[in-house]
C-alpha cells in the first residue's frame, strides 16, 4: 500500500557498494501504524457511539492517520525506481508479482474467513467477490474490494504498469526525469481533457507522491540538482492542492472541525523526511531490527482492518478500550510475522522460480521461432520474404535510446 508498499531496500551507497536503507523500513512501519490508528480509532467500528473511547487527544490525532498511505506512495516511488535499476522488464515483473501476491492471497482468504464466521462488522459478500479479489484486479472489473484497504493496491499496480514503460527501455536518469515530467503533465490536464482513460491512468491525487519519490531516489543515487529539486517542489505543491479533497474523503463532515492544517503539516514532514533520506542524512542508521519491522508492514496493512474491527466488536465490553487497542495491534503484528515467515517468504520464492522458468521458456520458444523462420525464409503467408540475416537482425534488435 498498498500500498508502498513492498520493495527491496538495498541501494547503492555513494562509493561504498551496496548498503541497506534501514530508515525506509522504519518509515514504512510508522506509515502502517498511522493507518491502523486511523482505522481503529477514528473509524471506531466496534467501539460503540463514543468517539473518545481511547482518549480525546489520540482520537483527534488519529484522524490524520490516512496520510500513512501517502507516505507509502512516496516510499514506493523511491523504492521501485531503486529496485528496477539495471533490471530487465522480465525481472521487474517477477519481482513485483512475487512480492505483492503471496501475502495478499493470505490476506484475502483470512479476511474472508473471519467475515464469514463472524459477520458482525460486514459480510464477505459472496464467493465471486472473494475469488475476483484474489486477482487484485477487482476494481478494474467493477467488483467491490473485500477489504477497504485494497484500493491502494490498485493504485500501486497502475504505477507499476506505467513505470514498466521505463523499465522496458532501460532505467536511466534521463528516462526517469522524462517519465516524471510526462506523468505530471498528464495529471494536470486529466480533468480538463474530459478523458476517462487519462484520468484513470494519471491518478492525479496520488501521482505527486510517486513522482517525488522517484526524484528523491535520483538525488540519492546521483546528486541533488536544481532540476530534481524543481520536480520535488512541483509535486509538493500539487500534493498540498489535493490534501483538502483527501481530508474530506477520509474525515467527511469533520473536515471543517479539523481545519486541515495538521494534514498539510503531515505532508510537509513526509517530504522533509524523504529529502533527508535522499541527502544521506540517515545512511548511518544501521539498526537491523528495522528490517524485520519493515517486513511486517505489508501483511499488517493487508490483514488489520476488518479482522481488527471484528475483534474490537467481539471484545470491546470485556476490557478497557486502551488495553484492547494495544492488544489487537500486538496480535496483528504477531499474525503478520507468522504470515511473513511461514507463507510469504516460501511462496514468494516459489513464485519467483516459477516465473523465471516461464520467462526462460518464452525466450527459448522465441529464439526457436526466429531460427525456424530464418531457415524457411519466413512462414507468414503474404509477408515480405527477408533474408535469414535480416530475420535474425529484426528478431534481436533492441530499441534505440
Amino acid at each position: 500500500m498498498p500500498f508502498a508498499l513492498p520493495g527491496t531496500l538495498a541501494a547503492p551507497g555513494k562509493g561504498q557498494g551496496q548498503s541497506r536503507l534501514y530508515v525506509l523500513d522504519g518509515l514504512r512501519l510508522v506509515a502502517a501504524l498511522m493507518v491502523l490508528a486511523y482505522h481503529y480509532i477514528t473509524l471506531r467500528d466496534g467501539w460503540g457511539n463514543d468517539p473518545h473511547a481511547i482518549s480525546p487527544t489520540i482520537y483527534h490525532l488519529s484522524q490524520f492517520g490516512w496520510l500513512g498511505v501517502e507516505v507509502f506512495f512516496l516510499i514506493s516511488g523511491f523504492v521501485i525506481c531503486m529496485s528496477a535499476w539495471g533490471r530487465s522488464l522480465g525481472d521487474f515483473v517477477k519481482s513485483r508479482v512475487s512480492r505483492l501476491y503471496p501475502a495478499y492471497w493470505v490476506g484475502v482468504l483470512l479476511t474472508a474467513a473471519v467475515l464469514m464466521i463472524w459477520p458482525r462488522v460486514r459480510s464477505a459478500d459472496n464467493l465471486e467477490t472473494v475469488l475476483t479479489n484474489l486477482t487484485m484486479l477487482q476494481q478494474g472489473v467493477g467488483v467491490s474490494d473485500l477489504d477497504d484497504v485494497y484500493w491502494s493496491l490498485f493504485v500501486e499496480l497502475k504505477f507499476y504498469l506505467l513505470f514498466a514503460l521505463v523499465v522496458y527501455r532501460g532505467v536511466t536518469y534521463r528516462r526517469c526525469v522524462l517519465f516524471c515530467g510526462l506523468w505530471t503533465v498528464a495529471g494536470v490536464v486529466a480533468l480538463k481533457a474530459n478523458s476517462n482513460f487519462l484520468s484513470v491512468w494519471a491518478i492525479a491525487p496520488y501521482s505527486p507522491y510517486f513522482i517525488a519519490g522517484i526524484a528523491f531516489y535520483l538525488m540519492y543515487r546521483f546528486k541533488p540538482t536544481l532540476l530534481l529539486w524543481a520536480i520535488v517542489a512541483v509535486e509538493f505543491l500539487l500534493a498540498q492542492h489535493y490534501v483538502r479533497g483527501r481530508l474530506v474523503m477520509n474525515v467527511g463532515a469533520k473536515a471543517d472541525m479539523a481545519h486541515g492544517w495538521p494534514a498539510r503539516v503531515g505532508v510537509i514532514l513526509a517530504f522533509a523526511v524523504m529529502a533527508a533520506i535522499a541527502l544521506g542524512v540517515f545512511n548511518k542508521v544501521q539498526w537491523r531490527w528495522l528490517s524485520t519491522a519493515g517486513s511486517l508492514t505489508y501483511p499488517l496493512y493487508l490483514l488489520h482492518m476488518y479482522i481488527g474491527f471484528t475483534l474490537i466488536d467481539l471484545l470491546r465490553n470485556k476490557m478497557p478500550a486502551p488495553v484492547l487497542l494495544l492488544s489487537i495491534v500486538a496480535f496483528m503484528l504477531l499474525v503478520s510475522y507468522v504470515v511473513h515467515r511461514l507463507v510469504e517468504k516460501p511462496l514468494s520464492k516459489w513464485l519467483r522460480n516459477g516465473i523465471q522458468k516461464g520467462l526462460q521458456e518464452m525466450r527459448r520458444n522465441s529464439k526457436s521461432q526466429v531460427a525456424s523462420e530464418s531457415d524457411t525464409g519466413g512462414t507468414t503467408p503474404g509477408a515480405p520474404q527477408n533474408s535469414a540475416a535480416e530475420n535474425c537482425r529484426v528478431g534481436t534488435q533492441r530499441p534505440s535510446s
